[in-house]
């Protein structure tokens, strides 16, 4: 993610652009990598300032990825407290990595002062490092935030807030020739943790500036969100608001449009199949959400809203016809934890949950049979029900403890079997470790 972060972000490498456009990158970036004496990136003077090191002081770590990490820091001349993700020239390989950090920077100036955009204070390098020191975002992600209302009222109107603020996004980056690309929950940020607090778009890292009338040819961003025309290598401005249409199902309902178990599944689907706006509690969703939602999750892009026409639907645009009754998509802090969880960290959890000694593996053989009252090796809805009604005095009508047997059954049976239970439960008491 980008330099505006909380505690569960990462640093993005910009070789993940390249990993996605070409399954063969990454062998092909080793084999060059070892016939290279130097870094394109240690050879490289950006032209950025050099006094990082006079002008802040470096605080605690936020997350690392492949390049470099994040921290927080403190400017030395008026005490602000600022995210700097510090990137390692001497991994800068092959040249594309520079330009990727170059594009980085030229679009968080060209953005610069939009207020749902995080904002960029200024960019450095010394021998060894870039530093990009960005504003700190201390709120939250968008979902977490979200989640918290369980006992709270969250309302149509609360989700049109967000998705307006989102399509601000869009609509901006637009404006300067600019694709996000990766528009997924993850990416935004409240500033803080006030009820009002702007949401923020914190993570640049496969944007790209296009052309009019172009199109990019390669397939980048995140499963659940990617837009048809990227999976057909014929992508614009389009597909951000495709992924601002998903995020928005998924704001109103709790549930993806789109699914599979593995990833070309869930390709499959986008292409070839449409959301379900039948199950519950779409009915009971407004008739303007539903328009809205629909205009958005058009296939074909050159049918789709725009982000400017998505701005003027009356479902979304300030005062307008988005509803205040109470949505009833918050689930259980912990189950619903792994509903949000990527695939790759799904498989991480199941991976952990593998490592678990004899002894670790019988409390919770324990706790599992106890669930399992038929004892044939795999809790089934109405068991999960009557466990969580029983053990937990939680008063949960069926569709919501569903939604949480669908989030550990991660192959999609229908039943949860010992090895989904555990890493579920890695995924609350563990979980923290990956």
């Amino acid at each position: 993610m980008g330099a505006c972060v909380s505690s569960s972000q990462r640093v993005s490498g910009s070789s993940a652009r390249q990993d996605q456009r070409d399954p063969n990158h990454r062998q092909q970036q080793q084999q060059r990598s070892t016939s290279r004496r130097s870094s394109c990136g240690k050879r490289t003077d950006f032209g950025y300032a050099k006094d990082f090191e006079g002008r802040y002081a470096k605080g605690k770590l936020l997350g690392h990825g492949q390049f470099g990490y994040t921290f927080v820091a403190t400017d030395k001349s008026n005490g602000d407290r600022v995210a700097v993700k510090r990137i390692d020239k001497n991994k800068m390989v092959r040249r594309i990595a520079v330009e990727d950090v170059k594009r980085e920077v030229k679009i968080l100036q060209a953005l610069k002062g939009h207020e749902n955009i995080v904002h960029f204070h200024n960019a450095f390098e010394d021998d060894d490092y870039v530093y990009i020191v960005m504003e700190l975002c201390e709120g939250g992600e968008l979902l977490d935030r979200i989640l918290a209302k369980k006992d709270s009222r969250y309302t149509e109107k609360d989700a049109a807030i967000v998705v307006r603020q989102m399509l601000k996004v869009a609509a901006e980056c637009h404006l300067h020739g600019l694709v996000h690309r990766d528009m997924k929950p993850e990416n935004f940020l409240f500033k803080s943790t006030k009820e009002d607090s702007p949401l923020k778009a914190t993570d640049f890292g496969l944007s790209d500036f296009i052309k009019p009338g172009k199109k990019f040819k390669d397939i980048v961003g995140s499963a659940y969100y990617v837009a048809p025309e990227v999976l057909n290598r014929n992508s614009g401005p389009e597909s951000d608001v495709w992924s601002i249409g998903v995020i928005t199902y998924i704001l109103l309902c709790g549930r993806r449009p789109f699914w599979d178990k593995t990833e070309d599944g869930i390709f499959k689907e986008v292409l070839r199949n449409k959301p379900d706006y039948r199950r519950k509690p779409w009915p009971i969703i407004s008739e303007s959400a539903q328009d809205f939602v629909k205009k958005l999750l058009v296939k074909d892009p050159r049918a789709r809203l725009t982000a400017a026409q998505a701005l003027s639907h009356p479902w979304v645009r300030e005062g307008g016809e988005a509803s205040e009754i109470p949505l009833d998509i918050s689930v259980l802090s912990n189950m619903c934890q792994f509903v949000k969880y990527s695939r790759f960290k799904q498989f991480a959890l199941r991976a952990l949950a593998s490592t678990l000694n004899d002894e670790e593996q019988a409390d919770l053989r324990d706790q599992f049979d106890a669930i399992d009252a038929d004892k044939n090796g795999s809790i089934s809805l109405e068991e999960m029900k009557q466990a969580l009604e029983k053990d937990f005095s939680w008063s949960l009508k069926e569709p919501r403890v569903l939604e949480i047997l669908q989030a550990i059954d991660t192959n999609t049976d229908g039943q949860v079997d010992f090895s989904e239970f555990v890493a579920a439960t890695c995924a609350s008491a563990g979980g923290a470790r990956l």
